[in-house]
C-alpha cells in the first residue's frame, strides 16, 4: 500500500509540478541586451509582422505574429588572426544580436535568428581573409548593409538543426533585414 501510494505521489509529481503560481520556468539568456531603449518592437501596420528595431546599429528586422514577444540576446563574435604565428589570437571583435523566440526555454531551445554585426573596415578585413571567423570553411553570409555596418548570418549557424531553423531560413528567405540611417 505505502509503495502504491509512493508511484502515485510520484507520478502526480513529475505531472504537475512541485508548485504552481502560474508562471512558467522559462530562464533569462545570462547576456540578454540591458539596453532597453535602443530596441523598440514596433508592428508592421499593414502585414501583420512584427518589426525589431535596433537604433543603434540603423536597422530593422521583420518577424511573424508568431513571434511577438521575443527576446534579444546579446553577445560578441571574435575574428582569430590568420597567421601562424598568431596562433589562436583574437584581432577582431564586434556584437552578435541574437533574436530569440518567444517559446524558447533552456530546456526546450529554438533557432535563434543571430545577427553578426561589422563595421566596413572588418567586413573588408575578412572578405580579404586577414583574419577568420570558426571553423567552418567558409565565412558568414551578408544580409545587408547601411553606411557603416554589414549585417551578417554567420556561417553553420544552424548546423545542430534545433526545433525552428526551418521557421528560421523561411523567415532568412524573405530578406527581413532593412536598414536605414545611423
Amino acid at each position: 500500500m505505502k509503495k502504491s501510494f509512493g508511484v502515485i505521489l510520484l507520478l502526480c509529481v513529475s505531472l504537475f509540478g512541485c508548485g504552481s503560481n502560474g508562471s512558467t520556468n522559462q530562464v533569462q539568456p545570462e547576456k540578454q541586451s540591458p539596453v532597453e531603449n535602443k530596441v523598440a518592437p514596433v508592428e508592421a501596420e499593414q502585414s501583420g509582422s512584427i518589426l525589431y528595431q535596433n537604433t543603434e546599429y540603423g536597422f530593422t528586422f521583420k518577424l511573424p505574429k508568431t513571434w511577438e514577444n521575443y527576446s534579444i540576446v546579446a553577445d560578441k563574435w571574435e575574428g582569430l588572426a590568420i597567421t601562424s604565428s598568431d596562433g589562436e589570437k583574437v584581432v577582431e571583435t564586434g556584437p552578435i544580436i541574437s533574436i530569440r523566440h518567444p517559446k524558447w526555454t533552456s530546456e526546450n531551445p529554438r533557432q535563434d535568428i543571430p545577427i553578426m554585426i561589422f563595421t566596413l573596415k572588418q567586413w573588408d578585413l575578412l572578405q580579404k581573409e586577414k583574419f577568420h571567423i570558426g571553423a567552418a570553411p567558409i565565412g558568414p553570409s551578408e544580409l545587408n548593409r547601411n553606411e557603416k555596418y554589414v549585417f551578417s548570418l554567420p556561417a553553420r549557424y544552424n548546423f545542430a538543426f534545433p526545433t525552428g531553423y526551418e521557421e528560421v531560413e523561411k523567415i532568412i528567405e524573405g530578406k527581413p533585414l532593412e536598414v536605414g540611417g545611423v
